[in-house]
């Protein structure tokens, strides 16, 4: 069946005899409310008033048309036009180039009212009077001119004329604003101003003129090339164009819809997608005239009625046809103009229809918007999926009835699966937009669970893991089964933590650990769990699997003490009772404590000198490359921790092949001669013995230097075989020795030429700090004479000392002889010279 926006029903049927048939035929129609107005072409007008519950209007087809009175005009001539002014019970008439004024209801002319001559054509303003007056438009059938009349209960006059350069064939008006067809184009005028404005022309010749008022500030013309063009009374265009047939007689506006007569047949547009709708056979038809709710169409002898279709009846007819983007765009079209009940939830269903109708066609991107806008429940999508909607509840009843497509969706699953995957896709798309939305947590259980079953359906490993890794409403009877039995166990721990059943998650993950079970879903399990052991907030779960994580990896598995949040770190003791028996894992911690917390406990610092020293020994008996990184850490922590017992880690290198180790400990106790001979004789490292007098002396004045050297100098003085040290060792630092100290420390045999760099560096020293004292003191000379020349600038300038002067500073009068002058000549007192410094 096709759809229909207007109903047909024959209201009228003109009986005549046979002899008056061409000359008493219906030529113009008018109505408003209950009353139809008939003007014929023998200069008659009729009466008629509508029967039937009608409401007011011609809409239902079962009313008709009851005679009421009549009026012979003249005897010859057709009546051209009708226009009720209802305000004033006015029933205006043009007649023989005349217009005449009857009342609505007796046809009795109204007496004050006289006839206006010479018109053509008339048309009133539909708005009502605030001044107790309507306006009338007429065209004089005698001169080039349109008149705005002001019409009244009793009188009518002319308040403006508007010349124009032809006549005007049609008009309609719309308040201040009137569109003219003339006979080659079209104007719009500005019945306040005066001024016309040419939009485009037309042929007369070959079309009919068609001009009507679409609605405020725009009209609706008979264009070229068959088009119906919206013209608001600016001049420009806000809607495309109607293609319409090329002999359209006239055209009227049921909003949202437009009329068009032809010969034959009328045809319905919508003015929302500029398509028609209907076409109605009429045969004869002669004009058209719009209602409150549809239109009146008439030939000679009848008058039918097309009433509009209720809007949810067209609309859900038009769902009903499958055609959906017409049935949202008429009801958001209309819902501006007649706001309908129930608007938002019959937009949703139409706009859930339509989502199904791109869904089964494969059109998964306007169906998931469809779905989305049009607030589908979730589950009515889950539950058109065999394997996934065994995650919906069992009292779940759908409320759609999309059976049949469902069971295709089930032989799509057995006989195609490469289509069937791209609707899992889709699935997935849907459920992650709704994921979080007021649509998605009605039901946010079913949504969570539909992914995670859907995800490893599609072995999507991704998705899946950003699924359970964080905060889900996943249903733990559905989804553990699920990950058990296609060897999730990643996931599956995953899921156990967002839960909060971290025991539970820890020991899925070490069945992946000890290769009970494997899942390639994640590389470093282990790392996984140091990290969530890192994270809990439970110690008793940490505590219980701490040996194990030890076990595996000492060096990550102490990260669960290391790792965690400052305000939630463990008893150290506790940590370092259980770390006595993982001595890599101890080391760390104590690190960790150090370096990082800046613990200052004496047992930290002496424990951890220990390990170091204990490490670095097993690394040098087992020849490892490690053992420099050892020694390093712990040569840093002798010296720059203040807070272990010297006389303790001295023991426990004292025997040892650690000389470095033992000449820094000697030096934080002052025993620096022994500590360089530790070096020297020792080690063995001259290098290493140089390096601890720069870092001896660091912080300390250029004297400490100097004495540290000079100690190391007798170190190598001592020795013969170690003279031409001593030489490098002056000539490398001849600016921190002092040449008589070291010359005293020379033997004898040595000649001038041997330290000759180291002297001429020292005397180059010496001389460099004169010159700089020279310097420096004639610098403050010349800063002394500047002063004593502004002094000297200052006493033999005169002031003048007014009467009641005033102390810059302190703002009381100088009472003094004495008074002082800053370097701007600003006077003060003597004692307040300090303060404005």
């Amino acid at each position: 069946m096709a759809f229909r926006a207007f109903r047909l029903s024959h209201v009228y049927e003109k009986q005549a005899a046979s002899k008056e048939k061409g000359k008493s035929g219906i030529h113009c129609v008018e109505c408003y409310d209950r009353n139809v107005y008939v003007g014929t072409r023998d200069a008659s007008v009729q009466h008629f008033i509508t029967t039937g519950d009608t409401n007011g209007d011609l809409s239902l087809g079962s009313s008709g048309l009851r005679e009421g009175r009549a009026r012979k005009l003249g005897s010859s001539n057709p009546v051209a036009q009708l226009r009720t002014v209802p305000v004033f019970n006015h029933l205006l008439i043009l007649w023989d180039r005349s217009i005449s004024a009857l009342n609505m209801f007796s046809l009795e002319p109204v007496s004050a009212l006289k006839k206006i001559q010479h018109v053509s054509l008339f048309e009133v303003c539909d708005s009502s009077a605030r001044t107790g007056s309507v306006e009338m438009v007429t065209s004089s059938s005698r001169r080039k001119v349109i008149r705005i009349h002001a019409v009244g209960v009793d009188r009518w006059e002319v308040v403006k004329e508007i010349p124009m350069q032809q006549d005007p064939v049609a008009l309609a008006v719309d308040g201040a604003s009137l569109c003219v067809a003339t006979s080659d184009r079209y104007l719009l005028c500005d019945t306040q101003s005066g001024s016309s404005e040419e939009l485009f022309p037309h042929d007369h010749s070959r079309q009919h003129v068609v001009v009507a008022s679409v609605g405020p500030g725009e009209f609706l013309l008979n264009g070229p090339e068959y088009l119906g063009m919206f013209v608001m009374k600016t001049g420009i265009c806000q809607r495309p164009p109607l293609q319409w047939p090329q002999e359209v007689l006239a055209a009227r506006v049921c909003f949202p819809y437009i009329l068009t007569l032809q010969p034959q047949t009328l045809s319905v547009y919508s003015m929302l997608d500029q398509q028609c709708k209907q076409t109605v056979s009429l045969n004869e038809a002669k004009g058209l005239l719009s209602t409150s709710d549809g239109a009146l169409v008439f030939t000679e002898r009848d008058i039918f009625s097309l009433s509009m279709v209720p809007f949810r009846e067209q609309i859900q007819a038009l769902a009903g046809h499958e055609r959906f983007e017409e049935a949202l765009l008429l009801l958001e079209g209309v819902q501006s103009h007649r706001p309908l009940d129930s608007h938002k939830e019959l937009q949703k269903a139409i706009t859930c229809l339509a989502g199904f109708a791109h869904f089964y066609q494969e059109g998964f991107s306007d169906a998931r918007d469809l779905f989305i806008k049009g607030e589908l429940d979730p589950r009515e999508i889950i539950h058109l999926y065999p394997d996934v909607q065994l995650c919906l509840a069992q009292d779940f009843q759908s409320g759609l009835d999309q059976g049949n497509k469902s069971r295709d969706l089930q032989v799509l699953w057995q006989e195609d699966r490469n289509t069937f995957h791209h609707y899992l896709e889709f699935l997935g798309d849907l459920l992650r937009a709704v994921r979080g939305t007021e649509q998605g947590l009605r039901c946010s259980e079913e949504v969570d669970s539909a992914l995670l079953r859907l995800y490893v359906i599609l072995e999507d490993t991704e998705n899946l893991q950003q699924l359970v890794a964080l905060p889900n409403e996943c249903s733990l009877d559905h989804c553990v089964p699920v990950l058990e039995q296609n060897n999730r166990l990643f996931a599956l721990g995953c899921l156990y933590k967002s839960h909060g059943m971290e025991t539970e998650a820890i020991k899925t993950w070490v069945k992946i650990t000890e290769d009970l079970h494997r899942d390639p879903a994640c590389s470093d399990v282990y790392g996984h769990i140091v990290k969530t052991l890192s994270e809990l907030k439970s110690p008793d779960i940490v505590w219980a699997f701490a040996d194990w994580t030890l076990q595996q990896n000492q060096e990550t598995g102490v990260q669960i003490f290391t790792r965690r949040p400052p305000d939630d770190l463990f008893d150290a003791n506790d940590v370092l009772t259980l770390l006595h028996k993982y001595p890599l894992a101890l080391l760390l911690y104590l690190e960790f404590l150090i370096n990082d917390l800046n613990n200052e406990e004496e047992s930290y610092h002496n424990r951890l000198a220990l390990a170091y020293v204990t490490q670095a020994l097993r690394q040098e008996e087992e020849e490892q490359s490690d053992v420099r990184e050892t020694r390093g850490k712990l040569q840093q922590l002798l010296w720059e921790s203040k807070f272990y017992n010297i006389s303790v880690v001295y023991e426990s290198v004292k025997s040892t092949t650690l000389h470095t180790e033992k000449a820094i400990l000697l030096g934080r106790r002052g025993e620096h001669l022994q500590a360089l001979q530790t070096l020297v004789h020792l080690e063995k490292d001259l290098r290493a013995a140089e390096l601890y007098c720069c870092r001896a002396a660091r912080g300390r004045d250029f004297k400490s230097k100097e004495v540290l050297l000079l100690s190391l100098l007798q170190v190598y003085l001592s020795s013969q075989d170690l003279i031409s040290a001593a030489v490098d060792l002056l000539n490398s630092h001849p600016q921190a020795f002092s040449v008589e100290t070291v010359i005293q420390l020379l033997p004898e045999t040595w000649s001038v030429q041997l330290v000759s760099q180291f002297l001429v560096g020292s005397y180059r020293r010496v001389f460099h700090q004169r010159q700089t004292v020279r310097l420096q003191r004639a610098l403050s000379q010349a800063e002394l004479l500047r002063h004593k020349a502004i002094w000297l600038q200052a006493s033999k300038t005169m002031f003048r000392v007014l009467k009641e002067q005033k102390c810059r500073v302190c703002q009381r009068e100088l009472a003094e002889p004495q008074f002082s002058c800053n370097l701007q000549g600003e006077l003060i007192h003597v004692t307040c010279t300090g303060c404005s410094a």
